[in-house]
């Protein structure tokens, strides 16, 4: 199949991939959703299937953000990107960086993960890395139109059940965690409680699913906080604060 096969105005085809002609004079106008998956049928699925369902926008499928800046032109201003993973995750190499890289670029344009995997470590990554949204495969196309549209409105999509297990985490969870919380973000808490732990930055790194140098971001954002000159001191003002032994524990 060509390597451009997959780039189509969705809104354009009917089911049979013939021009659907004056009912679509106003296509033009639209913003388009930029679909991003490196396999040819299931991208083109999922845009005929976005279509069926009044998306609302234009839709271009492509294999990758390159393929895309050489197409861009023919093409409405993009009103969202969704990066289907498919069964890849967020820690497999450079994936993350991929999505940082597009965020970046694409600065005013949110960028919607659609994966396979409703792991709620997986989804704060993906936010952490720019993502304004994230869609588990298993919700239906509806649910994935709405969270589309959500997105290009300015807000932010995440799965009812990952919510849900953020909040179990919180309440049930940890006490070292929660006295932190008043102070720092909640992965800058579970950071600081490593930390107190001595715990080293490539350790913290992985028990905790981050990239290290998402890790040092975020001891620096503490020491600053806390007015600290190192880790030591770090360690040594959050135990001063917390005097009850609760960061310790666990």
């Amino acid at each position: 199949m060509d390597s451009t096969a997959g780039l189509h105005n969705y809104t354009s085809a009917n089911k049979s991939g013939s021009l659907r002609g004056a009912e679509n004079v106003h296509e033009a106008d639209k913003e388009c959703l930029l679909i991003l998956d490196s396999r040819a049928l299931d991208r083109e699925c999922l845009a005929s299937a976005l279509v069926d369902h009044e998306l609302g926008m234009a839709v271009a499928a492509v294999g990758s953000i390159e393929e895309w800046r050489g197409k861009r032109a023919t093409h409405p201003p993009l009103g969202a990107i969704l990066f289907n993973l498919g069964g890849r995750r967020l820690t497999d190499p450079g994936i993350a960086d991929e999505i940082r890289r597009i965020s970046t670029e694409f600065k005013s344009i949110p960028v919607v993960i659609l994966a396979d995997t409703d792991d709620l470590a997986q989804i704060l990554t993906a936010l952490e890395c720019g993502a304004r949204g994230y869609i588990p495969s298993s919700v239906g196309i509806d649910v994935c139109v709405e969270a589309i549209n959500l997105a290009a409105a300015g807000g932010i999509f995440v799965p009812a059940s990952s919510v849900l297990s953020m909040r179990h985490l919180i309440d049930s969870g940890s006490r070292e965690i929660q006295p932190l919380t008043g102070m720092f973000t909640i992965r800058q808490a579970e950071v600081a409680q490593q930390l107190v732990r001595g715990k080293a930055n490539k350790i913290i790194a992985y028990e905790l699913n981050l990239r290290e140098s998402t890790v040092k971001v975020h001891i620096r954002n503490i020491m600053k906080k806390l007015k600290a000159t190192n880790r030591t001191e770090v360690a040594y003002k959050l135990n001063d604060l917390f005097s009850d032994g609760t960061l310790a524990e666990g």
